[in-house]
């Protein structure tokens, strides 16, 4: 589907845990640059993919002036390192997040290796705005993929950025978080309540991209993991 005014999905394809992954990091347009969603693998090539991705908007890396992550996965907050050695740009996270992203913990599913730690500079929580070209965006807290996931609302569009909140499949076109993946399935699943009692139309998710789904499928997927 088209992207929104202001608010442009990157979808690259990488290298991560040895498989094949195409993934959708995102950027949002606002008065003092791009606000970037999440970055891809270490050494991957995701910084070089998502550089084409802007040229083509007519952007550049440079152009990034916050990052903002979901949660401190590998597949997510990996190349944070390399954009910032070729940008300087400011990075946000979830409280909860940051002794992961920074290297004071070792990441919950990290099994010994690790991606190159970063500074965060902002950290956020629930109840803060960002205003955007694509009109004003809220941090939600949405815990239980990892202890701080967020996920990024946009009301005036009922647009969701889910992170790894949901996720999009062919199976589904749009699903619960992945029991396999998720620290707390239970926690997981309680976001996934409370994100149903939102007016959401549509879904961008990091693994699956853009949906036409929101919030009556959000609420069919709580319920049925309730019963």
């Amino acid at each position: 589907m088209a992207n929104d005014p202001g608010l442009h999905a990157l979808p690259i394809t990488v290298e991560f845990g040895g498989r094949e992954l195409t993934i959708s990091p995102a950027v949002v347009e606002t008065d003092r640059g791009l606000v970037l969603f999440d970055v891809g693998p270490a050494d991957s090539g995701a910084v070089d993919a998502l550089e084409t991705h802007l040229r083509s908007l007519e952007y550049d890396l440079a152009d990034i002036w916050l990052v903002v992550l979901t949660h401190h996965d590998g597949d997510h907050a990996g190349a944070l390192a390399t954009l910032l050695d070729r940008t300087d740009a400011v990075v946000a996270a979830h409280r909860e997040e940051v002794p992961y992203v920074t290297g004071d913990r070792a990441p919950i599913k990290s099994s010994g290796d690790r991606y190159p730690p970063v500074a965060v500079d902002i950290a956020l929580s629930a109840g803060v705005r960002i205003p955007t070209l694509a009109g004003p965006m809220d941090v939600l807290e949405t815990p239980g993929h990892t202890p701080g996931h967020i996920s990024l609302y946009f009301p005036e569009s009922a647009l969701l950025v889910a992170g790894d909140a949901l996720v999009a499949d062919r199976e589904a076109p749009l699903s619960g978080p992945k029991p396999r993946f998720t620290a707390d399935m239970d926690r997981a699943l309680e976001s996934v309540a409370e994100l149903g009692t939102l007016e959401i139309e549509r879904t961008l998710c990091y693994h699956g991209g853009y949906v036409e789904q929101g919030a009556e499928r959000i609420r069919e997927i709580a319920g049925a993991a309730r019963e």
